[in-house]
């Protein structure tokens, strides 16, 4: 699926008929931002390689994912991120998923299937088996359907939204965050898991091996 994600100033602005190009100046210009100043991100993917090129000749900054491009389209939609846009191809249902955090956060996400020169007409039937129109642009609103969201992600290795997990001699810090409707709540949080006490943890070392008392058991 080819997905487009970005923040509120490009609402009704964007579609998936116009070239990279064409939605990159489209949403500069609506946060006013030169294109120097200009954040792309997206999976490094060889599928991306001619976007990858249009986006290299305009001058904007390009941040390459080896995955994870659900952070990727939540992070567009965060004030002062630095990060402007997600452009590119990636699964399905990463794409549901992302657009719930971006419509809890006003943002907006297109999202339609991606025909490239590798697509069979086998695998276009089987979305269509089962009700996807591979035709249609879907936007957040289609992709996450309703009023009531909720969107809660930590973090394990570190990324543009969320530090990794970082353990210590006493356990484990951890990095969440939190976005919801009606509200439009956007919360982070940092918790301390303790080993020595946790009814999980306090079996098991720090390399996850289960901890024997004296007679092995």
């Amino acid at each position: 699926f080819f997905k487009v994600a970005t923040d509120h100033q490009s609402m009704g602005k964007l579609a998936l008929d116009m070239t990279v190009e064409q939605i990159v100046r489209t949403v500069a210009k609506a946060k006013d931002k030169h294109l120097e100043n200009f954040t792309v991100i997206m999976l490094e993917r060889d599928r991306h390689t001619e976007i990858l090129q249009t986006l290299r000749k305009m001058g904007v900054r390009i941040i390459l994912l080896p995955d994870g491009d659900i952070a990727a389209a939540v992070v567009t939609c965060i004030p002062d991120s630095g990060v402007d846009l997600l452009v590119g191809a990636g699964a399905g249902p990463e794409a549901t998923i992302a657009a719930t955090a971006v419509k809890c956060l006003g943002g907006t996400m297109l999202v339609n299937v991606w025909k490239d020169k590798k697509d069979d007409a086998g695998r276009l039937k089987r979305l269509m088996d089962i009700g996807v129109d591979v035709d249609k642009t879907y936007n957040e609103n289609e992709l996450a359907k309703g009023n009531e969201l909720v969107f809660a992600a930590s973090g394990v290795t570190k990324g543009e939204l969320l530090g990794g997990v970082r353990f210590t001699s006493a356990g484990a810090n951890v990095h969440s965050l939190c976005v919801r409707l009606p509200s439009g709540t956007y919360e982070t949080s940092r918790t301390t898991l303790r080993f020595k006490d946790h009814p999980i943890y306090r079996n098991v070392d720090l390399n996850g091996h289960p901890l024997h008392d004296q007679n092995g058991f």
